[in-house]
């Protein structure tokens, strides 16, 4: 046997996929200290980003790194020690990459919440263990479940304040279960947790030996990744027609690509597909990226797809599967969070754009607002900012959609403002 022959195999590294998670909570639970207590633990921060921090904190008169100024990266921000806007941090371990979102907690900025939720598979709601639930645990834990994130977990900080209580701990959790319960919110953990000095977020530390459950890590590590937990329909909003204007490459005169991102399932070349709302059928010719031909794309790659015939396919069209088709409407039945500070008007002509394509749109009526204290459901003409409500739109031209609960992608669709062009409503379609 050679030498080469007797060396040990290495095991390959392991890779879970891309996990989008968010942070949530109320004011001063401890977001962004948790974020950076993740991020200094799991050794991600640059020595230059370390001694910025380090510096700043000593200007404040702090004897310890103020880890959550690793998030909060706005002057503003931290000046008043407060997150406004949502913060984005990239970080990796050896077995996958993360994006993390730190939501803002006041109320005035929950529609900035909404933004960082629509793309999570994962929130973490903090709890801090001196006050329990609050108001804006419950608004956000709603929001979490009405965008559709499929796992939550609930962080009771702040332990150490509490002398790292089990009673304390288990108080908070029964509160939060028979909450969740009226939500149908199905998959929920708990972990008590100190962020400040890093107790069961990383390491287990030494002073929350009567809790068995993994550290917080081990709970991001093994969380399934997006479009992994079921067997999800192709979607393919078409963005871009590629026509080029190359007169002296004969292979360019009839070259037509239609260039866009999967946005959920697979396709395969030879797979046949239909174009909606026009329902003409053909089949796929080619995959490109990047001047290379795929055998088959998946979701979230964004391609180049050829088509055996010619179809008259333009921006905003979708391609789908013939056996699991996209419902073509002019109506939909949507729950609405109302991001703007100018309420919605019944009366007055919005602009909804979902996936690629747009319409104009009016308000068919309001079936009612929620009330996220009694999560009871009452009455309304107008909405105010932060109000979440179920809302009917008639629309000017037809769009190809799913039910939310169905497709993140497919299902969702903002609201706009035509005057000013601003985002003022998120639609979640029912």
């Amino acid at each position: 046997m050679s030498a080469i022959e007797r060396l040990p195999e290495f095991e390959q590294p392991v890779d879970n996929g891309l996990l989008r998670f968010l942070t949530c909570g109320s004011v001063d639970d401890g977001k962004s200290t948790l974020i950076g207590r993740l991020l200094f633990d799991t050794k991600t921060i640059l020595a230059d980003t370390l001694h910025s921090i380090e510096r700043t904190s000593h200007r404040r008169g702090l004897e310890a790194v103020d880890l959550s100024l690793l998030t909060d990266g706005l002057q503003a921000e931290r000046e008043q020690g407060i997150t406004i806007d949502v913060a984005y941090r990239y970080f990796t371990t050896g077995r996958r990459k993360y994006i993390i979102a730190d939501a803002p907690g006041h109320e005035q900025y929950t529609r900035n919440m909404v933004t960082a939720a629509s793309t999570a598979n994962l929130a973490i709601i903090l709890v801090d263990a001196r006050k329990g639930i609050l108001t804006q645990t419950r608004r956000h834990s709603y929001l979490a479940h009405l965008v559709g994130i499929p796992h939550l977990v609930v962080a009771i900080n702040k332990m150490d304040l509490v002398d790292y209580d089990q009673a304390v701990f288990e108080r908070i959790r029964g509160e939060y279960l028979a909450f969740a319960a009226q939500l149908g919110i199905k998959d929920v953990r708990f972990i008590p947790l100190s962020a400040l000095n890093g107790d069961m977020i990383v390491d287990r530390g030494e002073r929350l030996g009567w809790y068995q459950g993994p550290t917080l890590l081990d709970i991001l590590e093994s969380a399934p990744a997006a479009h992994t937990e079921s067997d999800e329909r192709f979607r393919f909003p078409v963005q871009y027609v590629c026509r080029p204007q190359k007169a002296d490459d004969p292979k360019l005169h009839d070259y037509r690509g239609f260039m866009g991102r999967v946005e959920s399932g697979e396709v395969a070349v030879g797979d046949e597909i239909v174009v909606l709302p026009s329902e003409r059928r053909t089949r796929i010719k080619d995959i490109q990226l990047y001047g290379q031909s795929l055998p088959r794309a998946f979701a979230e790659q964004s391609v180049t797809l050829l088509l055996e015939d010619e179809i008259d396919i333009s921006r905003g069209d979708m391609m789908v599967h013939p056996e699991k088709s996209a419902l073509v409407t002019r109506q939909i039945d949507a729950m609405v969070c109302w991001l703007a500070e100018a309420p919605l008007d019944p009366q007055r002509k919005y602009l909804v754009r979902q996936t690629t394509r747009e319409s104009k749109a009016m308000v068919g009526g309001i079936s009612y607002r929620v009330d996220i204290n009694s999560l009871e459901q009452a009455p309304a003409e107008r909405l105010a900012m932060n109000d979440i409500a179920k809302v009917s739109f008639k629309l000017a031209q037809p769009l190809c959609v799913d039910r939310y609960a169905e497709n993140r992608a497919t299902g969702a669709f903002i609201i706009i403002d035509e005057s000013t062009n601003n985002t003022v409503g998120a639609g979640m379609i029912l």
